[in-house]
């Protein structure tokens, strides 16, 4: 009797999946004849001590464009700078006795150091939520997995806005909708913002079109951020040379105590 179920059930199970299957597969190979093209002023960015922050700007084109859809605003662009990727820790602090302690802390898995977003108008209006999301474009859609996570999963959501909101308020994640502006028929530019505290290393510029709230082409682009004179030195010394630069830090630190008590001791 098994053995006549099992065929049945399985018959059952593809003739449910088979429309589902059908429309993913029609969504892959539908074929859309714009194309998107990105172009930044410059592949690398030097950072000097008294940086304070900058904007980007990127230009694009869309080839292959319907006119009427343009004419009829149909098309739009979102363009996020992403910064590299490093694990990031949160800290809970609790008052404990009168003393604001770190009580829990959760540890997300690479995320990006810095993370700026321009768009034709807020990304909730471009394309269904549930799309954005599992493209992980903005803020709220960032992937933030926990680092060895242990637990039933109740204060996870609380750790993930913490971040979000800690990220936003120091400025490293920033949004901008209506940042993204069409310049002619099908010229766009966009402007992202580098915070003062922007990281080293190797950004990425991705550009993502939108056709009435379908997604059709991306592009990315790399960005090279380096600190330049002291600073960079400093900055190699620390991640090259750990043990020397804390010697020297040290040292420096106590020549600078014995001499401010010099020339500050009462006589």
């Amino acid at each position: 009797m098994r053995s006549l179920l099992l065929p049945s059930l399985v018959a059952l199970v593809l003739a449910v999946a088979a429309p589902a299957a059908a429309q993913v597969l029609e969504r892959q190979v539908t074929d859309f004849t714009e194309k998107l093209e990105i172009g930044i002023s410059t592949e690398e960015i030097a950072i000097t001590s008294d940086f304070r922050g900058a904007d980007l700007t990127i230009f694009g084109a869309i080839d292959g464009f319907d006119a009427s859809l343009l004419a009829q605003g149909k098309y739009n662009i979102i363009v996020v700078l992403e910064g590299p990727k490093d694990n990031a820790t949160v800290r809970k602090k609790e008052r404990v006795f009168g003393i604001w302690v770190n009580t829990q802390s959760m540890t997300f898995e690479l995320v990006p150091e810095a993370y700026s977003l321009s768009s034709t108008r807020a990304i909730e209006t471009i394309a269904p939520r549930r799309d954005i999301a599992n493209m992980g474009i903005g803020v709220d859609h960032m992937r933030l997995v926990p680092l060895g996570f242990v637990g039933d999963g109740s204060t996870l959501g609380e750790f993930r806005n913490a971040f979000r909101r800690i990220r936003e308020t120091s400025g490293v994640y920033q949004r901008d909708p209506g940042g993204v502006q069409f310049i002619s028929s099908s010229l766009f530019k966009a402007s992202v913002r580098l915070p003062a505290n922007v990281p080293n290393g190797i950004h990425v510029v991705r550009a993502y079109l939108f056709r009435d709230g379908v997604f059709v082409a991306a592009k990315a682009l790399p960005l090279r951020v380096v600190k330049t004179g002291l600073e960079q030195a400093i900055t190699r010394a620390a991640h090259d040379q750990p043990v020397i630069y804390g010697l020297l830090a040290v040292t420096l630190a106590v020549v600078t105590g014995w001499g401010a008590s010099l020339l500050f001791r009462k006589e």
